[in-house]
């Protein structure tokens, strides 16, 4: 019967390497700042890239909202002096009216929608009479027209927020709006056809194109 003999193996045991186990006898505020170190670096990292982002978006969103402006007041522009500037707009407003009066009952967002548009564009244009045009007049000894005119502008405010509380499917709710475009068009009529002839008539040239001038920059700002 043969026998079975027991090799000895010649394979060393593998060690860990020194460095493994070697402790660190570094002094606790060097183990802490290096630790921090590495992990700053991520942090300001990420801290960096989030920063960028945000940036860039507020520049985009900036850029956007400038461009926007320039659009919008841009068609004003478009129109010429201050006088065919802001008889423009007018006839930008009458149309929105229309569009108001052409909606039916059951069209509540649509109806709450362009009563938004007509207040923004009401608001754009009042700021650049009020501020511009009105001040031109008492600046020309014709106070009582500027504060007619502007007590026609408390009016149209008295409106929009009478519109803003009424329910939109309101069977009155088409009453109001004919109400108030009927004094809104009458307002305009006196500014186009009278105020706005009668000082361009009083002014000199250079006066007529800062009034342009200053008309402009003001609906740029409330675009």
């Amino acid at each position: 019967m043969a026998t079975r003999t027991q090799s000895t193996s010649s394979a060393k045991p593998r060690t860990r390497s020194s460095t493994a186990n070697k402790p660190d006898n570094r002094p606790p505020s060097e183990r802490s700042a290096s630790k921090s170190s590495s992990e700053s670096s991520f942090q300001w990292g990420s801290a960096g890239a989030i920063a960028g982002a945000a940036l860039g978006g507020a520049i985009i969103a900036v850029a956007a909202n400038l461009g926007r402006k320039a659009a919008v007041q841009g068609i004003s522009a478009a129109a010429g002096n201050w006088a065919d500037s802001l008889a423009a707009e007018h006839k930008a407003v009458l149309a929105l009216f229309d569009k108001m009066l052409d909606t039916d009952d059951d069209q509540t967002k649509r109806r709450a929608l362009l009563l938004l548009q007509l207040g923004h564009a009401l608001d754009k244009h009042a700021y650049a009479e009020e501020h511009v045009v009105y001040t031109s007049l008492r600046e020309n000894n014709d106070a009582s027209t500027a504060e007619l005119l502007e007590k026609e502008h408390g009016e149209v405010k008295t409106y929009l927020h009478r519109l803003g509380n009424m329910r939109k499917d309101s069977p009155e709710w088409l009453d109001v709006v004919s109400e108030f475009r009927a004094n809104v068009a009458q307002h305009m009529a006196m500014e186009e056809n009278e105020v706005f002839p009668q000082l361009r008539a009083h002014i000199d040239e250079a006066m007529d194109k800062r009034i342009t001038k200053e008309v402009n920059k003001a609906g740029f700002m409330m675009a």
